[in-house]
């Protein structure tokens, strides 16, 4: 039997510039982690230009300089480094362009993201599709959101859980560490008790508990339903206590690769993972991950630390990509930060849930005013 050959026309692409720009991303308020607390940010916005006009953005924001190793100096540093290796390339060819960079600069894979990022943003546009096409298709037109109440006295954090639960929020993450754990044991009785059932509550340590810490608030809360997101620093601490906690464990931070949660499913570390795109690497990584959870069962979150509408985008439509049984929401800092890049397709939440973008690529295009000139250029 023979089959007729068809020649297939592409058109020729190759990435002409790179500008990158510092945008201001104040938040409404303080968020109080446990080992940082959050008011003013500067976000990193890679815009990326091809000979055909076509543009493509992305975008990292890491939480200071203390929350991870992450930190807005070392990613523009990174970018400095990266940047000229890339000019002449085909931004839709996502794999070519990460191996570029992988070349060019080990690690730094937050920086590289922004990079991988408006790659993404390129190919939708190129082919017309939305990212969350490209990557299998959408679930729906919305997704759940998550909200994370910043560390504050018991009773004002369970007045908060309740008003975001009465908001359509399905699920509340408490930040809780930094201070002695009987504070902490409070909070989580007295949020169960303002809330009504059906919420789901993940008590987020950010790595601060010692291991007894850990086992102590776990047995003193047995009765409540909730998940402990990064009790302690390292994987190695979660895998000695893991199996005398009362609680499912996720985690966050030491998520950092493919690799480190490869190691934490095969050695049966955790139940799940609170996942963050540019820690972990950009879109590409992040769907790498949300395959082997999807093979594994394990549930798991697509967020980001911080960061405007690029992020925000560029989290939803990975998200609205996941089995719904395995999806634990998406966390914006929309509600916490003043403004948006995109006042014509903003992203934000609207009782509890996220819409999907519903332009080309990321489908969202920051304001040229916002961005201000380049702090650097390539090409």
């Amino acid at each position: 039997m023979k089959f007729k050959a068809y020649k297939i026309e592409r058109t020729q692409m190759k990435l002409a510039g790179i500008n990158v720009y510092n945008v201001d991303v104040p938040a409404v308020r303080q968020l109080k982690l446990a080992s940082a607390t959050v008011l003013h940010l500067q976000s990193t916005v890679v815009e990326l230009i091809t000979d055909t006009r076509l543009v493509g953005f992305g975008e990292t924001c890491p939480a200071g300089p203390v929350y991870q190793p992450q930190h807005m100096l070392g990613a523009r540093a990174a970018l400095q480094e990266i940047g000229s290796s890339l000019i002449g390339l085909d931004p839709r060819n996502i794999g070519q362009l990460n191996r570029t960079m992988d070349a060019a600069l080990n690690g730094s894979r937050y920086a590289k993201a922004a990079i991988d990022i408006a790659a993404w943003d390129i190919a939708g546009q190129a082919y017309n599709r939305r990212v969350c096409d490209l990557l299998g298709g959408a679930t729906g037109g919305t997704i759940p959101a998550y909200y994370s109440i910043s560390r504050a006295s018991p009773d004002e954090m369970a007045r908060e859980a309740r008003e975001r639960q009465r908001e359509g929020y399905a699920r509340i993450q408490l930040k809780i560490g930094g201070r002695d754990v009987e504070e902490d044991i409070e909070t989580l009785h007295k949020v169960k008790g303002a809330t009504a059932l059906g919420i789901r509550i993940a008590a987020d340590a950010n790595r601060s508990l010692t291991s007894r810490d850990a086992m102590f608030l776990s047995h003193r809360c047995r009765g409540i339903s909730m998940v402990m997101e990064q009790p302690c620093n390292t994987i190695e601490e979660i895998a000695a206590i893991r199996h005398q906690l009362c609680h499912p464990v996720y985690m966050d931070e030491s998520a950092e690769d493919v690799n480190s949660i490869l190691r934490a499913t095969s050695g049966g570390v955790v139940d799940g993972f609170g996942l963050k795109l540019t820690r972990v690497g950009g879109i590409s990584a992040l769907r790498t991950i949300r395959d082997i959870c999807d093979a594994l069962s394990l549930p798991h979150t697509c967020d980001d630390t911080w960061g405007g509408d690029i992020i925000a985008a560029a989290c939803v439509h990975v998200g609205a990509t996941v089995a719904p049984s395995r999806f634990e929401g998406c966390w914006i800092a929309a509600p916490h930060i003043r403004g948006h890049f995109d006042d014509e397709n903003p992203v934000r939440i609207e009782a509890g849930r996220i819409q999907v973008p519903t332009g080309p690529g990321l489908g969202v295009t920051p304001r040229r005013d916002q961005l201000g000139s380049p702090i650097m250029s390539f090409g």
